[in-house]
C-alpha cells in the first residue's frame, strides 16, 4: 500500500486533529503517502483531496475541532454518491482508508468496503464513547472536563442561591458524559437513557435532600434522558413538589477547545495504529484502547454491540450524593 486517506465525518471531536498527524507520520515513517480528504464524505465525493506531509500537520496536536472539516452528506446516503466517492478515490490514487468520527462515519466506512472494496479502517473520534470495542473515544475525555469546570461555576451560583440547578449535558442516547460529570461533580441526580427517568422519584430525592440540610443541588440530565431534556424533566417534577430550579443547557462548548492530555495519547496512539493495521493487511476494523492495551474489533460490531455505561458508577453516585 502506496497511498492512503485520511478523513473526519460527524460531529467534530476534541483530538481529531492530533490523530490526523498521527495518521499522516506514521505513514511516512512507513514509506506511505497521505491523502487528506475535506469535509467527510460530502468532501469525498466532489473531490476535495490535498496531500499532507509531516509540516502540513505540523503544530495542530492541541488544537480542537478538525483541520480536515467535517460535514454531513445526504448524497453519500445513495448508491450512486458512493460510487462517485469511490471513483474519486481510485483517481486520486487511495488504497485505503482511515476513518476518524462516530458510528454514522463508520456505517460509511462500511459501505464503500461492501459495494466497493475500498478496505478502512476506523478510528473512534466522539465525544459520546458509545461505540463498542473501546473503553474511550477520541475527545470524550475532553468534553467531560469542560462540562465539568461549568458544572463546579454553577454549583457555586447554586449554592449562593439556594436554588437546584437542572444541566442538560451532551449524550442524545448515551450517558457516558452525564455519568462521568455527574459523578465527577457530585450531583444529587444523574439522569441517562441507559435508565428510566421517574419524575416523582426524582422529586423524592430532591425532598430527601433539603431534609437532611441541603440547600441547594445539582442534577446532570442527559439530552435523551428525558422527553424535553432538562427542560422538559423539570417541569414533570414541579408536578411532584414545589421546586426553585433554573436549567442551563451546555450544549456545543462540549465539543470545542483544546483536547486533554489523555485525549491527545489516545489519539495519537489510535492514530498510529490504525496506519499499522491498515497497511498490515487489515480492513473493515476499528482500533481502540481496552485496559491500556491496542485492540481491534470489526466495524459491524463497534456501531451495533451495545456499549453499557459502568452500572457501579452509577451506584457510587448515589451514596456518594446523600
Amino acid at each position: 500500500m502506496k497511498r492512503i486517506g485520511v478523513f473526519t465525518s460527524g460531529g467534530d471531536a476534541p483530538g481529531m486533529n492530533a490523530a490526523i498527524r498521527a495518521v499522516v507520520r506514521q505513514a511516512y515513517a512507513l514509506g506511505v503517502e497521505v491523502i487528506g480528504i475535506r469535509r467527510g464524505y460530502a468532501g469525498m465525493i466532489l473531490g476535495e483531496m490535498l496531500p499532507l506531509g509531516v509540516r502540513d500537520v505540523a503544530n495542530i496536536l492541541q488544537r480542537g475541532g478538525t483541520i480536515l472539516l467535517t460535514a454531513r452528506s445526504q448524497e453519500f446516503m445513495t448508491e450512486e454518491g458512493r460510487a462517485k466517492a469511490a471513483e474519486k478515490l481510485r483517481a486520486a490514487g487511495i488504497e485505503g482508508l482511515v476513518a476518524i468520527g462516530g458510528d454514522g462515519t463508520f456505517r460509511g466506512a462500511m459501505r464503500l468496503l461492501e459495494e466497493h472494496r475500498i478496505p478502512v479502517v476506523g478510528v473512534p473520534g466522539t465525544i459520546d464513547n458509545d461505540l463498542y470495542g473501546t473503553d474511550y473515544t477520541i475527545g470524550f475525555d475532553t468534553a467531560v472536563n469542560t462540562a465539568l469546570e461549568a458544572i463546579d461555576r454553577i454549583r457555586d451560583t447554586a449554592a449562593s442561591h439556594e436554588r437546584v440547578f437542572f444541566i442538560e449535558v451532551m449524550g442524545r442516547h448515551a450517558g457516558f458524559i452525564a455519568l462521568d460529570v455527574g459523578l465527577a461533580g457530585g450531583a444529587e441526580v444523574i439522569a441517562l437513557p441507559e435508565e428510566p427517568v421517574d419524575p416523582q422519584a426524582v422529586a423524592e430525592t430532591l425532598l430527601a435532600s433539603q431534609a437532611r440540610g441541603k440547600t441547594s443541588s445539582i442534577v446532570v440530565v442527559a439530552e435523551g434522558a428525558y422527553p424535553g431534556g432538562a427542560a422538559g424533566l423539570l417541569e414533570a417534577i414541579r408536578a411532584h413538589m414545589a421546586l426553585e430550579a433554573r436549567v442551563t443547557v451546555l450544549g456545543h462548548i462540549q465539543r470545542g477547545g483544546a483536547p486533554t492530555a489523555k485525549d491527545r495519547v489516545l489519539a495519537s496512539r489510535l492514530g498510529a495504529a490504525a496506519v499499522e493495521a491498515l497497511t498490515g493487511g487489515a480492513s473493515g476494523v476499528m482500533v481502540g484502547e481496552v485496559e491500556g492495551e491496542v485492540e481491534i474489533t470489526p466495524l459491524k460490531e463497534a456501531v451495533e454491540r451495545r456499549k453499557d455505561i459502568r452500572r457501579d458508577l452509577l451506584a457510587l453516585s448515589r451514596v456518594l450524593a446523600l
